[in-house]
């Protein structure tokens, strides 16, 4: 059924994009990085300097990050509204209406948004420039559920994970999207096709949680930083300088984590979907989660009595729930070891509370830093 109604919702999205691609005032930006001549091609230096690139992102820390580096040169709208899961969402006609209309999207990549794909092909010759902030990070393989870590410090993470290295090869076949330099997204028509990959809720397999390690965090907000130079290289300078302030911030939370993390008492922590994969290798801890990679991914029984028997045999007194999703499993879970729940945000979205208490996302890694911090030395 979901399949089908996708069917239909893309045919809608073509209907729509035939249309809103027609005479469009924008300015136009190819995939190559090429700026073409167009109403933000200004011709003397005060137009430049009031034109501003009309931005949309994915979810909350793609809409952060970008924010940050792009400061009052562009007018940044996230896609997805407060209080939506990211895993559950997916453009509408609306929604693809107003990308098409932008001059750039960015996107995490590695198979967080599973209707990107589809998105980044209906866009093609749009001149929407397409940003993947996860272009060129070590993508990892998602963790299964068997909670056999060897010796610690072994986070299960082997030689299939996928380094991207300088080319963004996620390790698909010669038909992958081919996206010479950082930030280049030029795709051919072999490069999307995602039929049998059950692409909603399902991540092939890979991490894309790399938001969720602030060193990660830099390397995603560089990459932004260079697409949108290129988007607008008349602003790089003035990107650079945005990006280099929050990078700085960036760092000083990545030695927060360090130093609060460094000597905690046990290095294993339950959550309740596996997105810590990265905060886990890059601080030496080991996340034991309840479901896979998607929240709402409901565990078996002998999952969950895994779970129970690990939290059992190492004397874990926190399971960690999070925002957005239902807290069911993991209080069971406590409810069955005399443990307590705690909240481990993967921060794919802001609630309505985040907002009015002017939390971000360094406010929130800080409180997922205090809550770990807590559940490790208890």
């Amino acid at each position: 059924m979901k399949r089908f109604k996708r069917v239909l919702t893309l045919l809608s999205l073509s209907a729509v994009l035939s249309i809103a691609g027609c005479g469009s005032g924008n300015s136009t930006v190819t995939h190559e990085g090429n700026v073409s001549s167009a109403n933000n091609q200004a011709t003397d230096a005060s137009t430049t300097e009031t034109t501003k690139l009309k931005v949309k992102t994915s979810f909350y820390p793609m809409y952060e990050f970008t924010r940050q580096v792009a400061g009052d040169l562009a007018d940044v709208e996230n896609l997805i509204p407060p209080g939506i899961e990211a895993h559950d969402w997916e453009p509408t006609p609306q929604d693809m209406a107003g990308i098409s209309d932008a001059d750039v999207l960015v996107y995490n990549g590695a198979g967080m948004e599973g209707w990107v794909d589809q998105v980044l092909e209906s866009i093609q010759g749009t001149g929407v420039f397409a940003i993947e902030a996860s272009k060129g990070i070590e993508i990892m393989e998602g963790t299964g559920h068997s909670h056999d870590h060897g010796e610690e410090g072994d986070h299960g993470h082997d030689e299939h994970a996928h380094d991207h290295g300088e080319e963004g090869d996620h390790g698909h076949d010669e038909h992958a999207h081919d996206h010479g330099e950082e930030g280049d997204h030029s795709h051919d028509e072999h490069a999307h096709d995602h039929e049998d990959e059950g692409h909603h809720h399902d991540h092939g397999g890979l991490d894309p949680h790399v938001w969720l390690s602030p060193a990660m965090a830099v390397k995603q907000v560089r990459n932004i930083e260079a697409g949108l130079a290129k988007a607008a290289p008349e602003h790089q300078e003035a990107f650079k300088a945005n990006a280099d302030a929050y990078v700085s911030k960036l760092e000083a939370l990545d030695k927060k984590f360090r130093d609060g993390l460094k000597n905690a008492k046990r290095k294993d922590f339950i959550t309740q979907h596996a997105a810590f994969g990265y905060l886990a290798r890059e601080y030496g801890l080991t996340q034991v989660p309840i479901a896979g990679l998607s929240p709402d991914q409901e565990p078996s029984a002998s999952q969950m009595a895994e779970v129970i028997e690990f939290a059992k045999e190492h004397n874990v007194k926190t399971i960690f729930f999070e925002t957005l999703v239902s807290s069911n499993v993991a209080e069971t879970i406590a409810s069955e070891i005399g443990a307590s729940t705690s909240v481990l945000n993967p921060i794919e979205g802001l609630t309505e509370e985040d907002i009015a208490d002017n939390h971000d996302y360094i406010a929130i890694m800080r409180q997922n830093l205090d809550a770990l911090a807590q559940a490790l030395n208890e």
